[in-house]
C-alpha cells in the first residue's frame, strides 16, 4: 500500500516576467523576498515542511501588502539538530550561505536591487552572516523577522507562550499553520505540550537530548485566529525594513 503525500498549493509564486517589470516601474529600488524554511521533524502533528510553510506564509503576507518580488522558497536548510528523527534533511551552512549569496547576485544582474531573506527556521544561524557580509560590501539585504518583530507579533496575537519556551512545533507555528494550511495539521497538537527552557547544550547534543516527541512548546494553545494576527503584525513590522532598503533611511 502506497503512502499518501500532501501537496501544498499556493506556495509557489506565479508571476510572469511582465508582472515583475510592471511592479518595479516607478519604485526607487526593486526588492525581492526569499522565504527560507527547512525540512525537519515537527512532532507527529505538523509536517516536515512546516518551517517552509511558515516562511512562505510570512512572505506572501509581505507581497500582498508591499510591491516586492516574491521568490519560491528554499526548503532544505540547516537542520542538523533534528538529525535524530526520520525524514529530516540538511545541507551545510556553507552551502546555504553560497545559495543565498548566488540568488542575491542573480537578482542584482536582473535589476532587482535588494533582497529580504524571510527565515522560518531558528537553526539557520548562517543567514545572519550572509546579510552582514553583503551589507559590508555595500549590497542591500535584510533578514526578517527579527526577534523583536516576533515579540511584537506574539503580544498582538495573544500568544501566551514566551519565545524562549515556544521553541519548536509550539503555539506560534501551530497557530500559523492552523490559519494558513489547516489541512496539514494532524490531530495530536492538543495534548503534545512539552517545555525545556534550559537548552544550553543544544548545539552539542541536538534536540533529542531535550525532547522525545520533537516538540518544545505549547501547541495546545494554538489557534487560527492567533495565526492570522501573527502574520498581520509581521506585515506591519516590515514597513521600516522596506524603507531602509529602498530609500536608504536609517531605522528608528
Amino acid at each position: 500500500m502506497r503512502a499518501a503525500y500532501g501537496v501544498v498549493s499556493g506556495v509557489l509564486p506565479t508571476d510572469t516576467t511582465e508582472d515583475v517589470r510592471t511592479r518595479g516601474a516607478g519604485v526607487s529600488a526593486q526588492v525581492a523576498v526569499l522565504p527560507v524554511g527547512s525540512f525537519e521533524q515537527h512532532g507527529p502533528y505538523l509536517p516536515l515542511v512546516t518551517d517552509t510553510l511558515v516562511a512562505c506564509a510570512v512572505a506572501r503576507e509581505l507581497a500582498a501588502a508591499y510591491p516586492v518580488h516574491l521568490l519560491p522558497p528554499l526548503t532544505v536548510s540547516c537542520s542538523h539538530e533534528h538529525a535524530a528523527w526520520p525524514g529530516t534533511v540538511s545541507i551545510s551552512a556553507v552551502t546555504l550561505h553560497a545559495v543565498v549569496s548566488d540568488i542575491a547576485a542573480s537578482l542584482r544582474r536582473s535589476g532587482v536591487d535588494a533582497l529580504v531573506v524571510v527565515n522560518g527556521h531558528g537553526g539557520n544561524y548562517v543567514l545572519g552572516n550572509v546579510v552582514q557580509e553583503a551589507s559590508a560590501r555595500g549590497e542591500r539585504m535584510a533578514l526578517f523577522p527579527a526577534a523583536e518583530d516576533w515579540e511584537t507579533a506574539r503580544e498582538r496575537a495573544g500568544v501566551v507562550t514566551s519565545l524562549l519556551t515556544d521553541m519548536h512545533a509550539g503555539e506560534i507555528e501551530t497557530s500559523i499553520l492552523l490559519h494558513a494550511h489547516p489541512e496539514f495539521v494532524r490531530p495530536g497538537h492538543e495534548s503534545a505540550d512539552f517545555t525545556a527552557d534550559d537548552r544550553r547544550h543544544l548545539l552539542t547534543l541536538g534536540m533529542s537530548a531535550y525532547t522525545e516527541s520533537g516538540v518544545i512548546g505549547r501547541p495546545s494553545l494554538g489557534s487560527a485566529e492567533k495565526g492570522k494576527e501573527l502574520l498581520a503584525s509581521l506585515a506591519e513590522s516590515f514597513e521600516p525594513y522596506l524603507a531602509l532598503l529602498t530609500r536608504g533611511a536609517e531605522p528608528e
